[in-house]
């Protein structure tokens, strides 16, 4: 007798401590928990199964962008390769005089220095005797022969040496993010961004996913800097004025539920697909993770509603994708995050019922081991 009551004990305890653990604290909830009520009429959110046909019109769906709010970016455009004088540049003129008779140098000399001569918004310079001669546009040594031209039909023996000295409008700032930011005269019109972070001595190796911005004309563009390495068609041209700036890439996503990591990751690198995202957070926990339930969860702007299906009928939206199948992981490599996603892994109703069985199991094992001892 005592040993059946003791029993009945036992097994009372094992169905309270099962109860316990159906209610007790998880890292997220099951699938059909987070996806309950979206066939409801008034659901505030839509669900859309990841697939091989889903991923394709999911693609084409208005973009959410992330980070900084650029204007996409400027492909290269070939430029001339040597320098050319602008308005506003400055030329220093050195002019030797070989003949007898001279104009501009003092008796006994034969040279005059005329330093930081500006050139004018027309492109002109100004001469004694000869007034202005246009260089606009011009390279240093064609300015060079346009001087000595005009010279020669007041001096014809004089010689003329020109040095360049590039003005604001020949001048591109280094902003931040490289290791020597400042700014730079443009050796010629055809230096372009990756040159220009050359000399401000590269990108520092500690910046998460670097990303390139270049202001111009009141206007934002941002490229990633890997992908600017890696394809030169990228690499643009810069005009005189032109700022750029390198900062850590700020988008991110944030991983909940069964996986290894909870936490707000940040991209490192410039697309990362759903499968991507999993091995970042350290994929799925073995004994807790639903292979079939994982979610991503993204909410889009009002003006990215469609009804058509070129865009989310609902502005919350989850999508599901299932691991377990062959088209699912080949999708998940296909679908890629968005900033500011939520990636869900869901709890295994599996994992809960093998936990109250083992348990219960050892209660009951534990109870044989008693009873044995009392018979």
């Amino acid at each position: 007798m005592r040993s059946s009551a003791f029993l009945r004990l036992l097994v009372a305890a094992a169905v309270s401590v099962s109860l316990a653990a159906c209610n007790s604290p998880r890292g997220a909830g099951k699938a059909s928990e987070i996806l309950k009520g979206a066939d409801a009429e008034d659901a505030d959110f839509q669900v859309v199964s990841v697939s091989r046909s889903s991923v394709a019109q999911v693609s084409a769906w208005p973009g959410l962008g992330g980070g900084a709010a650029t204007n996409g970016w400027i492909a290269r455009k070939r430029g001339p390769a040597g320098a050319t004088i602008q308005a506003g540049d400055k030329i220093d003129l050195t002019i030797w005089e070989t003949g007898d008779v001279t104009l501009l140098s003092q008796p006994g000399q034969k040279v005059v220095a005329l330093p930081g001569l500006t050139v004018s918004p027309d492109g002109a310079v100004f001469l004694p005797f000869v007034e202005k001669v246009y260089i606009g546009n011009m390279t240093p040594d064609e300015a060079r022969a346009a001087v000595q031209k005009r010279l020669d039909e007041v001096m014809p023996s004089a010689q003329v040496l020109i040095a360049h000295q590039p003005g604001h409008r020949q001048t591109v700032d280094l902003v931040s993010g490289v290791n020597a930011p400042g700014s730079y005269p443009m050796p010629s019109r055809d230096f372009t961004v990756l040159g220009l972070i050359a000399l401000g001595g590269g990108i520092p190796a500690g910046l998460e996913n670097p990303n390139v911005r270049l202001m111009r004309d009141g206007k934002l563009y941002g490229i990633s800097a890997d992908r600017l390495m890696k394809d030169p068609s990228q690499d643009t041209t810069l005009r005189g004025g032109d700022k750029v700036y390198v900062e850590s890439d700020e988008r991110y996503f944030i991983a909940l539920g069964a996986s290894g990591r909870e936490s707000q990751v940040a991209f490192n690198q410039d697309r990362i697909s759903a499968l991507e995202a999993l091995s970042l957070t350290g994929g799925l926990n073995d004994a807790r993770a639903d292979a079939k339930g994982v979610l991503i969860l993204r909410n889009y702007p009002g003006n990215a509603l469609r009804a058509d299906g070129t865009g989310p009928e609902k502005q919350r939206v989850v999508f599901a994708i299932d691991l377990t199948s062959a088209d699912g992981l080949f999708s998940a490599g296909q679908f890629y995050i968005q900033n500011k996603d939520v990636v869900v892994v869901a709890e295994s109703p599996i994992g809960t019922a093998t936990s109250i069985i083992s348990l219960t199991a050892g209660l009951m094992g534990i109870g044989r081991a008693a009873q044995a001892m009392t018979d």
